[in-house]
């Protein structure tokens, strides 16, 4: 797993940057806002990145901030919502403004991004309801989304084609058995099992 990539901004696209990390260059899809804020050309960069493993590819998806990503793996939990869609309401929405939609049940908010018609917006914002009711205050990261190994292990689990509940769910057990210091390899491995069951 890549959980980020720190190095010199290359060159950036509509919808991507190029950053070169010790002599290779890492194409990396990006929203709009994510582009905005990595800075200019030629200087450090740093996106953290969600890898989405398909039969015929593997793409880099790059964020500014983790919460970014975070919202980015929910969204694309939701049924009808692919990786692009959800980069183009990251693009229009911050993750404050999507937790605030969601709460708020306003699909309306949500439809103002590219390629979300009304009754995806429903969906959305009635889905991703149950998923961050157990939001931190101040952060609006969900509770599930921890950071370090349990974060990486979630995103394993999402890479192999768990639901976000599910994967949540699996290392969260695994994570309350091992313990807040586990290996990545461990959470990952006992997630597996637990979700097997």
């Amino acid at each position: 797993m890549i959980a980020h990539l720190r190095g010199r901004l290359e060159a950036t696209g509509i919808d991507h940057a190029v950053i070169d990390v010790g002599g290779v260059g890492y194409l990396v899809g990006a929203s709009a806002k994510t582009l905005a804020a990595i800075g200019p050309i030629g200087e450090a960069a740093t996106l953290f990145t969600e890898m989405l493993v398909a039969e015929d590819s593997i793409r880099l998806v790059g964020f500014a901030r983790p919460d970014e990503r975070d919202w980015f793996r929910l969204l694309t939990g939701v049924q009808g919502v692919g990786a692009r869609v959800a980069l183009a309401i990251l693009s229009v929405l911050e993750p404050v403004e999507l937790a605030k939609a969601v709460g708020a049940q306003d699909k309306a908010m949500v439809a103002r991004a590219n390629g979300v018609g009304p009754k995806l917006a429903e969906r959305i914002v009635r889905e991703l309801k149950d998923k961050v009711g157990g939001v931190v205050p101040g952060s609006l990261t969900p509770v599930s989304a921890t950071m370090g190994a349990a974060q990486d292990a979630v995103s394993a689990l999402l890479n192999l084609g768990f639901r976000p509940a599910e994967a949540n769910a699996a290392v969260g057990a695994a994570e309350e058995e091992l313990g807040a210091s586990a290996s990545l390899d461990a959470l990952v491995r006992l997630a597996l099992r637990k979700a097997a069951k």
